[in-house]
């Protein structure tokens, strides 16, 4: 699988974010954090800047909705025309459905897990969806460290996507930096979410292409 970077608008400068978007035209989508004050304590933006951001992006736009149900709001970010959209197991009440939902409307499907959330639940369901997010930090806040307990479940993970023979992406989102991306590609991870690591570089567009070069080193 290619090392795939999803830079984080998270880290972005909220009254530029069409200019934002396009200094990362260079990245294989933009990560969009919607967070909702009650999943996380943060508050984002919501479905109409969402769609809008699509509409403006240069590159396609990856939804990680960090929100309470799901189940009812997730299908109108496939409907705005995300690329992909990720919800959180921990919030969801019915992932399979929701999962065959959203491919239905166009968009891939994700799952995310929270640094202790277990990845063994989710393991038969793997061919439900495209991607499974394995937060490496608590979601809610940008600029955290990464947390490298979380590589034994990527490793999990994807050990079982390859005893499956499945084409099922691992993202990882957290404090993903050129301190960290090979650990993180090296367990299993090759779609990779990085905010302050890109956006707080000089050059952004070099940033991305390091940040590229180094997690395809070790992408299995």
């Amino acid at each position: 699988m290619p090392a795939l970077i999803n830079p984080s608008i998270l880290s972005a400068d909220f009254a530029n974010l069409e200019r934002d978007l396009h200094a990362i035209s260079t990245a294989d989508a933009a990560h969009v954090d919607v967070m909702d004050y009650h999943f996380v304590p943060n508050l984002t933006l919501g479905l109409p800047v969402f769609e809008r951001l699509v509409e403006v992006s240069p590159v396609p736009v990856d939804g990680h909705l960090m929100i309470a149900d799901p189940d009812r709001w997730a299908p109108a970010y496939a409907e705005a025309g995300a690329a992909s959209v990720t919800f959180h197991a921990e919030a969801a009440q019915a992932p399979v459905r929701l999962a065959r939902e959203l491919r239905r409307l166009g968009a891939r499907a994700g799952v995310a897990l929270r640094p202790a959330t277990p990845v063994e639940p989710y393991l038969d369901l793997l061919a439900e969806v495209d991607m499974i997010l394995v937060m490496t930090v608590e979601p809610g806040f940008g600029g955290q460290s990464f947390i490298d307990g979380t590589l034994p479940k990527i490793r999990r993970a994807r050990a079982a996507i390859s005893e499956q023979d499945l084409d099922v992406h691992i993202q990882v989102d957290g404090g993903v930096s050129r301190d960290t991306i090979e650990r993180a590609a090296d367990a299993g991870a090759n779609v990779f979410v990085a905010g302050s690591a890109v956006y707080g570089a000089d050059d952004v567009p070099a940033e991305i292409e390091t940040l590229r070069d180094l997690a395809s080193r070790h992408v299995h």
